[in-house]
């Protein structure tokens, strides 16, 4: 005689559903929805309820929801994951953002830059924006020079065109306040590759290097950095004039700077991981994680950590160099 399991598959019928058949569950009266069922991970309707005003709170002073759950994780308090806050946020409605086109440019077969930044002040990247005025082929020019490793801006300014002379007077005060970089990275404009600006940062031992044209991701950095601010609730699309533009780009650095939390350094600000303090807020956090895991370990398969920010951080790093320099998080002793 054969086994049951030859005779199932002869019989076209699985072994679930043979167990099934003859050990039927017992029938519900009232089937309670699987959405309103109480896991003992469940979060409460109480912390729900809290999660969803910060989150409203957050979006009426144009922050996102990141921003808003690394506000409260600051403070102590820790009622969910990062992913829940954006499930809960998923259920608000919010205003669309307005979406702006992207370019596609053609591929480039020149040799891509390949950077590495493992501390603040050893790369920085720049780059130029339009700002659009009421007047129909009128913009503004909104420069901008970030640190790679840390996100922080430390140079910007404001102007009615793009011109070198302009950019040269934005690096030299910012190698003023924070000294000079080893490397600044752009883009492949003119204002980028002027002989007048090459040999201003050439004079401080800086070596400059230029993505291919056309091809976004050679400028990362600086690409994410305007998006996040053309993006933030909030932006006006238009500029009454270029005192407008200046006040809002003004407050905005500040806002970035000292406040953002940035998804890219594990939602600390620019600002904590330029100048280092941000290991006492990581203390604070973790011990609100730890603190929610010792409430709730149902919630978890293992022992959370909290993330800090990379040891290193690059531009078209190859493989190689990846599995070499792994983006380990900081050890904190």
């Amino acid at each position: 005689m054969g086994s049951q399991r030859q005779a199932l598959t002869i019989a076209g019928v699985s072994r679930s559903t043979w167990y099934y058949r003859h050990h039927p569950r017992p029938s519900v009266d009232q089937p309670i929805a699987q959405t309103q069922r109480a896991y003992k991970s469940r979060i409460g309707a109480g912390d729900r309820q809290w999660i969803a005003d910060a989150i409203i709170a957050g979006w009426t002073h144009e922050v996102s929801v990141d921003h808003s759950f690394a506000a409260a994780w600051d403070t102590g308090v820790m009622l969910a994951s990062r992913r829940t806050w954006w499930r809960i946020a998923e259920n608000i409605n919010q205003s669309l953002r307005p979406v702006i086109p992207k370019r596609h440019g053609k591929r480039n077969s020149k040799e891509k830059p390949v950077l590495i930044a493992c501390r603040p002040g050893q790369v920085w990247s720049w780059d130029i924006t339009d700002l659009y005025s009421p007047w129909i082929g009128k913009t503004y020019k909104a420069y901008k020079i970030i640190d790679v490793f840390s996100r922080d801006i430390v140079g910007w300014r404001v102007e009615d065109r793009e011109a070198d002379h302009l950019a040269v007077a934005m690096f030299e005060q910012a190698i003023a306040e924070h000294g000079a970089p080893e490397i600044v990275h752009s883009d492949s404009g003119p204002a980028m590759k002027s002989n007048l600006l090459r040999d201003t940062l050439t004079a401080y031992g800086v070596t400059m290097t230029h993505n291919r044209p056309y091809v976004s991701n050679d400028n990362p950095f600086s690409e994410a950095g305007f998006r996040t601010m053309k993006y933030r609730p909030g932006y006006p699309s238009v500029f009454a004039d270029l005192d407008s533009a200046r006040a809002y780009v003004a407050g905005y650095v500040q806002w970035y700077n000292t406040e953002h939390r940035h998804s890219g350094i594990a939602l600390f600000t620019p600002a904590q991981v330029h100048n280092g303090t941000w290991e006492d807020t990581w203390q604070v956090r973790e011990e609100a994680l730890q603190n929610y895991y010792s409430r709730h370990p149902e919630r978890f398969r293992t022992r959370p950590t909290t993330p800090s920010p990379a040891d290193y951080v690059g531009i078209n790093l190859p493989e190689q160099k990846r599995k070499q320099h792994q983006l380990t998080p900081h050890s904190l002793t």
